[in-house]
């Protein structure tokens, strides 16, 4: 099987997810499917990508595998449960949040830590926002691996690879009722929840009965351009109200959730507005400079409804899923009221 035409080291870190890695597990590649664990006495059980997972004890060392899921325990409390962070390197954690993480151990620096390095800080549970992080091939620690050294491993429901082209923005939920349960936070999962879903209310009742633009949501890696037209990706656009250009009906989104384009292409479409999510301040500067001086006289350009947007609130199982739906609301129809 041929492997999907993107270039790996920024891509794997950004807001596909592991483009490259998934493209792996679609040709057959050692990436282990969610393992379980053995039951034991009130242990608690949950379905997790298609397999049941059973969690023995509330757990106290817990890892997140990537900023966003890092995150995303923090907000629940979970500050000293955690022993790790993840690709900590790649983005970094709210400001209001950070604090709380400033004494837990960074491993795997831009890239998920490899299996020593995650098994030396003793983890008994670790959070990872896709497959990829459980890649063998890597270097990574397989989910199998991971439940022979007595470790249950939880992958975000939208990042889940059966799924990963079908992702929705509602998925979050799904994980934040079964983070409640297993650390034991339910009120907390139940208020991040009830959170969520009235951010979500606000720009639906903000946007409701106005003229949808057309959106494209592209990445740019250099020169290379790539649409994305599935996944929690889409679902985000969506939700922000946007007249997508690439939807999931699209044949190049047929077995996977981004493609490579022309810039030929893009500007025939002529977008009124492109959403692109990028890693830091340099890459968000690279890519409108690229956007500017190849696409001088598309509307998004012409306009100025560029929009940026974090990589990291577009990785399945993050608050920043909510967050960005509103930011991008915001651009696209800045004289509504969101309040």
């Amino acid at each position: 099987m041929t492997q999907h035409p993107f270039r790996p080291t920024r891509l794997i870190m950004a807001v596909t997810g592991g483009l490259g890695a998934l493209a792996l597990t679609a040709c057959g590649s050692a990436v282990a499917p969610a393992g379980t664990t053995a039951p034991a006495g009130d242990a608690l059980s949950i379905e997790n990508c298609g397999a049941t997972v059973t969690i023995p004890e509330v757990p106290t060392a817990a890892v997140g595998l990537h900023p966003s899921q890092t995150e995303l325990l923090l907000r629940l409390g979970l500050a000293d449960s955690l022993v790790g962070q993840a690709q900590a390197t790649v983005q970094e954690l709210p400001a209001d949040v950070a604090g709380l993480a400033a004494d837990v151990p960074v491993i795997g620096g831009e890239t998920p830590p490899s299996r020593e390095d995650l098994l030396a800080v003793q983890p008994d549970f670790v959070y990872s926002p896709t497959t990829y992080e459980f890649t063998a091939e890597q270097g990574f620690a397989s989910i199998e691996q991971l439940a022979e050294a007595g470790v249950t491993a939880y992958t975000a429901t939208g990042g889940c690879f059966t799924r990963r082209m079908e992702g929705t923005v509602d998925d979050l939920f799904v994980d934040l009722e079964n983070l409640g349960e297993i650390f034991d936070v339910q009120d907390e999962a139940s208020a991040l929840i009830d959170d969520s879903k009235a951010q979500l209310a606000a720009v639906e009742t903000a946007i409701e009965g106005r003229e949808k633009p057309r959106v494209a949501q592209i990445y740019v890696d250099g020169t290379t351009l790539s649409a994305i037209g599935a996944g929690v990706e889409y679902d985000i656009l969506r939700h922000a109200g946007a007249d997508t250009v690439f939807t999931p009906e699209d044949p190049q989104f047929a077995d996977f959730f981004a493609a490579e384009i022309t810039p030929e292409s893009l500007a025939a479409e002529a977008p009124d507005a492109l959403v692109f999510a990028v890693t830091d301040p340099a890459h968000e500067e690279a890519v409108r400079a690229y956007l500017t001086t190849t696409f001088p006289d598309m509307p998004a350009v012409r306009d100025g409804r560029l929009i940026a947007v974090s990589s990291s609130d577009m990785f399945p199982g993050t608050l920043g899923n909510v967050s960005v739906v509103r930011q991008i609301a915001e651009a696209l129809y800045p004289d509504a009221s969101f309040d």
